[in-house]
């Protein structure tokens, strides 16, 4: 299966009661409310009854309005404790409370102390009628077409709001995210869409392509559920839960049950399934709609994971691949560079640089030799000191691996270019090929140059056999401040059973 299937499965559900509408009579008259209250007793509109609620002055009815903000109609009188307080109560309503949704029927006794074209053009009003046209007919046709009104305004807004709210769920959903993070950021974000209870979270299918998985391993979770991170979801949950799991995998399809949902997602390649689930409200029909959209956009981020997972892979071997021909030429082992790259996001880290900047130092640091590509085997290999018409050719390495690299627009082979030229270069600008000192020479060659140095130094080469630990760190302490930044060097001291143990966890 490739991107997510948007058919769903529903669970059997009890018929929920809907709650009534609220509908708010205001009038100084007793009487006016008894003969609404009468009229309007057994009337109905889709499938729910009214709440009617009466207010005797425009001030009880804000208080009502404030408490009610839910109130779908307004049956408003004008000449009340004053003869504009009903049109004043509607700039309240309008204004002060920023009730826009409820729907306000003017309706007065004394239609010249209001004249309806002059009211209906300087008041957000929706409706305006006499009382003596007002009949029991009419004022079901009314209400009618205030509630429709009403509720086609509701709906319109649930809608916009649900559909930010996926937006910017799904945004945070597309950010380049490590699979754990990607699954904990899921698992939040349904939590803001659907409103868990209990928490949420995701199981891994051991087995794809499976009938049935022997078991669905909790990858991670939130809330009440985080006991059971990497355990098996189906020792323990309750059997109605697991019943569901087992049937979203089988059927490739999400389910909805009255408690509970369970989403099932899949890559193109179908190498990896997974499933969420969680206790959460019961969604309505809107809520089930938002929720598939959000799906779709997980299911698409689920992909795009996997194939930026590809491209990087890609990536990395080209990397290794083109480190493993200098090293070859040279006679170095595959494993040098692995370790460059690994010390030099360790020192990285421990510099302060972003997480991204030190994985594309990991990357990029391996081919700081690059270039060496290019040297004479007789000059690559010679077993003793280079002379210094040697030494010339050697020192062209760093120059000639920046101009293989520094072509790409791809930012881990451009900051491999950098580290090329720069991985030379000395703290105090004794280094080559362009002298420069300090803070000047960029922070990955400075990286790279003290990674590189670690690690050769303990390693054997053609011209030298590997040196112990204490002469390693003499000679480091001995350059410091002259051949290496000696804030990194003093890194490096700190953390030097960390430093060595790169090389213990990753031999020759």
């Amino acid at each position: 299966m490739g991107l997510l299937d948007d058919a769903i499965e529903f669970a059997d559900e009890p018929v929920r009661a809907l709650p009534p509408w609220k509908v708010l009579i205001v009038d100084d008259e007793p009487e006016v409310h008894s003969v609404t209250r009468l009229v309007l007793g057994n009337f109905r509109f889709a499938e729910r009854s009214l709440d009617l609620i009466s207010a005797y002055s425009s001030r009880e009815a804000e208080q009502l309005l404030g408490r009610h903000d839910d109130a779908a109609v307004v049956l408003l009188d004008v000449v009340m404790e004053s003869e504009q307080a009903g049109l004043e109560l509607v700039r309240a309503i309008r204004e002060r409370l920023g009730n826009q949704f409820v729907r306000i029927v003017l309706r007065t006794g004394q239609p010249g102390q209001a004249p309806e074209h002059d009211v209906i053009a300087a008041y957000d009003i929706n409706d305006y009628k006499e009382k003596t046209e007002l009949t029991a007919q009419k004022l079901a046709t009314t209400l009618y077409a205030a509630l429709r009104a009403y509720r086609d305004m509701r709906t319109i807004e649930a809608s916009r709001r649900g559909l930010e709210q996926v937006i910017r769920a799904s945004g945070q959903v597309f950010a380049h995210q490590p699979p754990p993070q990607f699954a904990s950021t899921v698992l939040a974000q349904l939590g803001e869409l659907a409103g868990l209870q209990a928490g949420a979270l995701c199981c891994r299918v051991s087995r794809p392509h499976a009938d049935l998985p022997e078991h669905f391993q909790v990858a991670a979770a939130s809330g009440d559920y985080g006991r059971y991170v990497d355990g098996n979801a189906d020792e323990s949950l309750p059997p109605h839960i697991v019943q569901s799991l087992r049937a979203a995998y089988l059927q490739r399809r999400h389910v909805y049950a009255d408690d509970h949902y369970v989403l099932y997602f899949a890559d193109s390649d179908a190498t990896e399934a997974l499933i969420y689930v969680g206790q959460a409200h019961a969604l309505d029909e809107l809520g089930q709609r938002l929720l598939q959209v959000f799906c779709s956009n997980v299911a698409i981020a689920f992909e795009n994971r996997h194939l930026n997972s590809e491209l990087v892979d890609t990536q990395l071997d080209m990397i290794y691949l083109l480190a493993g021909a200098a090293e070859s030429r040279s006679q170095e082992t595959a494993n040098h560079v692995r370790r460059v790259g690994l010390l030099a996001a360790l020192l990285g880290r421990l510099h302060g640089l972003d997480e991204a900047t030190c994985e594309m130092l990991r990357h990029a640091a391996p081919l700081h030799d690059i270039g060496k590509i290019g040297i004479p085997d007789a000059i690559l290999n010679k077993p003793g000191p280079h002379t210094p018409e040697e030494a010339v050719v050697m020192r062209t390495h760093a120059e000639l691996g920046a101009r293989l690299l520094g072509g790409s627009r791809r930012p881990v082979f451009r900051l491999a270019a950098d580290i090329a030229l720069s991985h030379h270069e000395h703290w105090d600008g004794s280094g080559y090929p362009r002298g420069l000192r300090g803070e000047a020479i960029p922070i990955a060659g400075r990286i790279t140059a003290l990674a590189d140095v670690f690690d050769a130094l303990g390693s054997k080469r053609c011209y030298k056999q590997a040196w112990p630990e204490t002469e390693i760190r003499a000679f480091i302490t001995e350059r410091r401040g002259s051949q290496f930044d000696p804030a990194l060097a003093d890194l490096l001291f700190a953390n030097w059973d960390s430093v060595v143990a790169l090389r213990r966890d990753l031999p020759d």
